[in-house]
């Protein structure tokens, strides 16, 4: 149990989508306009990263790698499909994102169009990719601590995309320079994100 807290936890603060490896850029700013957008986007990721990553790590761990179709045939033990892993990962990120796309549009239809082309995009989120390659490049020992780091990568994209939207909301009414409104001051912003989240780093799990 503690070592499921402590992967959470490292994939929350320390390991940072947004402010640790610079992942998942373009949704963070371009839906990052209002709280009430930025909610709806942290919230799909999750749930896309939540699902998606334990998906992976079955495909991972029992087709793709070399000597995981020996469950199928002691003669397959051999066989090393790991040059699929891009397609097969992307794929399923895909189909999860594309359902998402239609549980959003019947049930939050404003949500829905204030997320526009931002949506379908997730799928190729590099945010949402890379969740399944940093899993892949990780190795966890079952299919629970890879659930466990999806989860943990998709709230610490949500806390990112939830705060900067609350600061972009608050800092439209200061006196922002002419020259940094807009994208300038919210790449300032980030900047200081992304100090502050270093200070994690000092935690000992």
């Amino acid at each position: 149990m503690q070592d499921l807290a402590n992967i959470f936890i490292k994939s929350i603060f320390i390991d940072n989508m947004v402010f640790a490896y610079f992942l998942g850029m373009c949704s963070y700013l371009a839906i990052s306009k209002t709280v009430k957008t930025g909610l709806g986007m942290g919230a799909a990721v999750i749930f896309v990263l939540g699902i998606t990553v334990p998906i992976n790590y079955l495909l991972e761990n029992y087709i793709l790698q070399e000597g995981a179709l020996k469950w199928l045939n002691p003669d397959f033990e051999s066989v090393d499909l790991s040059f699929l892993s891009f397609i097969m990962f992307i794929a399923v990120i895909a189909s999860m994102v594309q359902l998402v796309e239609m549980l959003v549009e019947k049930f939050l239809p404003s949500l829905y169009s204030s997320l526009g082309i931002f949506l379908p995009l997730i799928a190729v989120n590099c945010a949402i990719l890379g969740g399944s390659l940093f899993m892949q490049e990780r190795a966890y020992n079952d299919i629970v601590e890879a659930t466990v780091f999806g989860l943990g990568s998709g709230v610490g994209f949500f806390l990112a995309i939830v705060g900067i939207a609350a600061i972009r909301e608050k800092i439209r009414y200061s006196n922002v320079p002419p020259a940094l409104r807009g994208l300038g001051i919210t790449y300032i912003i980030t900047g200081l994100m992304g100090i502050a989240f270093m200070s994690f780093m000092g935690i000992k799990l």
